[in-house]
């Protein structure tokens, strides 16, 4: 008796990845592709109207991200199945996704094979975290997390703001600016501004603009 298919939903604005997506599920006889959305709104609608078995979700979209899509399919859908399909791989996107209830987490310079065989292991209900994501998930676990107000002054310090400006920036006080910066600095393991800039990016807490 053949297997029923694994319905796939894709994810993703970029269309030239739509495109090539399309044609990896289409050319495995144990997947159907059924929709594709171009954003996070879209794909929270397109879920709703055909209920794939798997989605295939990627992180960063215009309007609706990647983690916002993923909340709300969950919320009207606990048992929705959503790997995330991206080109980023800081801890802080892992940590993001993961918590936002997808199931897997996969890079776009992944083996074609592994993206499939990725798809049937969340069908199968298990997690679909390769050696380096799972690494980078236990780093962010094992690590203290900044605070809400920790994390603006971070990424002020990213901009290259002074104390002063960043109070200003913040509406806080210059000493307690410090006091935050300091403690930054101790939960990134940083010596130096810079240097707990150059760890928060490579971390995936914060983006550099430009």
């Amino acid at each position: 008796m053949t297997p029923d298919l694994i319905r796939v939903l894709i994810a993703d604005d970029h269309p030239i990845v739509r495109g090539g997506l399309a044609g990896l599920i289409s050319g495995c006889a144990r997947l159907q592709l059924v929709g594709a959305a171009a954003d996070g709104a879209e794909a929270i609608r397109r879920y709703a109207e055909l209920r794939p078995d798997v989605v295939l979700m990627d992180l960063r979209m215009p309007g609706v991200d990647g983690v916002a899509a993923i909340e709300a399919i969950r919320a009207h859908d606990p048992q929705a199945r959503v790997v995330i399909l991206t080109t980023f791989d800081g801890e802080e996107d892992i940590w993001r996704g993961l918590r936002a209830g997808a199931r897997g987490y996969l890079l776009k310079d992944s083996p074609p094979a592994d993206i499939l065989a990725g798809i049937e292991t969340v069908m199968r209900g298990q997690r679909c975290l390769p050696g380096p994501v799972a690494a980078k998930l236990a780093s962010r676990m094992e690590g203290e997390a900044l605070s809400r107000r920790e994390t603006e002054v971070l990424r002020h310090l990213a901009q290259g703001l002074s104390n002063k400006e960043i109070a200003r920036a913040t509406g806080i006080t210059e000493g307690t600016v410090k006091f935050h910066v300091t403690a930054v600095m101790a939960k990134l393991g940083a010596k130096s501004r810079t240097e707990a800039v150059t760890q928060a990016v490579r971390r995936g807490l914060v983006r550099l603009e430009g």
